[in-house]
This record gives C-alpha cells, structure tokens and sequence, in this order.
C-alpha cells in the first residue's frame, strides 16, 4: 500500500467537481510512484490526468475515472480509464488536431494529453459518452 492506496486494486473516484479533479491528480501520482514512474514521467502522467479529467467535468457533465497499475511482465506503469456519459466527441479528429481547444483547461487538449502518455485509446459516440484509456509505461 502507498499512502492509503492498495496498488494491487484498482482505484475508482468520481469526478463531480473541480475537488474531484484535485483528487484524481493526488490519486494518479501516488500510483505513479508506487510502480517507479521517474519524476519526469509521474509529472507527465498527471499532467494527462488532469487534463483528462477537468475534460470529463466540463464536456462530458462528470463521470468516473479508474487508475490502476499495468504489467506487461517487462515494465509496470499506470492505467487510467475516464468514462462519461456526456454528449460524445462530435468530430474526433478535430478534438485530436494539436491545438484545438473549446477553452478552459489546461490548454493541451486531447492531442497534448496523447503526447504524454505511451499509450491512448479513445472510444466516443455522440450522444452515449466517452472513454478514454491512457497508460504510462516506467522506463
């Protein structure tokens, strides 16, 4: 256990809240730390982090983040998984085009979370909500 969290289970919090979003950040870092992630990469881990999940609150009206440890038997990391049930991503691609923005936020955007993490999935369908899937892998 790592300051109250147990690495071995995946950790849920909801995001109703800029506090919730605070939460997400101290709740990222501490499993980044707890698999080895080097200072530069926990910093880019939660950096996403937070980007993400400020995206959940403010497009998506709120939802649920899940960050647990990853193991591909050669390295460990975290994964984190950002589910909402908000009104979808419209045009995925401009979401995704590097300095593409609807305000607010950090700026970054999903392309500037993308770049931060080793691995992105997302999945969005107007009108159902979004998910996405990030993993930061230790070096």
């Amino acid at each position: 256990m790592t300051a109250g969290v147990d690495l071995g289970q995946p950790q849920a919090q909801a995001i109703r809240s800029d506090e919730d979003v605070v939460r997400v950040r101290q709740l990222v870092r501490t499993v980044a730390v707890g698999v080895k992630l080097s200072l530069v990469d926990q910093t880019k881990v939660v950096t996403a982090a937070s980007e993400l999940a400020r995206n959940t609150l403010v497009y998506g009206g709120g939802g649920m983040v899940e960050v647990s440890t990853a193991d591909n038997g050669r390295r460990r990391g975290v994964r984190i998984v950002f589910a909402d049930s908000g009104p979808g991503i419209v045009d995925l691609d401009l979401a995704l085009t590097d300095g593409y923005t609807t305000g607010g936020g950090l700026g970054l955007g999903l392309s500037g979370a993308r770049r931060l993490v080793d691995e992105f999935d997302i999945q969005t369908a107007v009108g159902e909500g979004t998910r996405i899937t990030v993993t930061k892998w230790s070096r």
